[in-house]
């Protein structure tokens, strides 16, 4: 059998926890002069990964 491979850009991306995998909000990094303030600040915080992207986080970090 092959070795299981975790792919990298998803190991950067999701952190597993006791719950699922916390995961942080797009839309933070570039062009925040247009961008509100107030939608500046609901991007702040981290958030979980939905249900139904589960199955795809899981299968891209075998190892988390």
């Amino acid at each position: 059998m092959p070795k299981l491979k975790t792919n990298k850009g998803a190991s950067k991306r999701f952190i597993k926890t006791a719950n699922g995998f916390k995961r942080n909000q797009s839309h933070r990094r570039h062009i925040l002069t247009k961008k509100t303030s107030k939608r500046k600040r609901q991007l702040r915080g981290a958030s979980m990964v939905h249900e139904s992207d589960l199955n795809a986080v899981i299968q891209m970090l075998p190892h988390a």
